[in-house]
């Protein structure tokens, strides 16, 4: 359980990541991230912010495939814990954000990676 808690979560980053490389690559998802600031494709601050977000998401699915004993990783375990609670802010984040569609979408998938983070640590 611990293990496909773990792949999944992993699976919700990955996918994050191809959208937030979308957000770089300029398509027009600007109402689903950043508070919905934005109608259409996002300028270059948001962008680059787009940018930032990539290496900590990719760190995120590493600590919780590490936790659940992913062979080769051997992160300490704590990562998993910086993992979960950057989670659990993002998740929270997404249900208060001003736009609706970023609500709609980013509440329940940012929750659901939640629980899988929590399922994982909490193993």
């Amino acid at each position: 359980m611990t293990v496909s808690a773990a792949h999944l979560y992993a699976t919700f980053c990955l996918a994050t990541v191809f959208f937030q490389i979308g957000l770089i690559a300029g398509l027009p998802l600007g109402r689903y991230t950043q508070g919905g600031k934005h109608d259409g494709a996002l300028p270059l601050s948001g962008r680059l912010m787009a940018a930032l977000s990539i290496p900590v998401l990719l760190f995120m699915a590493l600590a919780i495939l590490s936790a659940a004993g992913f062979p080769g990783l051997g992160w300490p375990q704590w990562t998993g814990w910086v993992a979960l609670s950057v989670t659990c802010v993002i998740a929270v984040l997404n249900w208060i954000t001003p736009s609706e569609e970023e609500r709609r979408v980013w509440g329940p998938v940012t929750s659901v990676m939640a629980a899988l983070a929590i399922v994982v640590m909490t193993a």
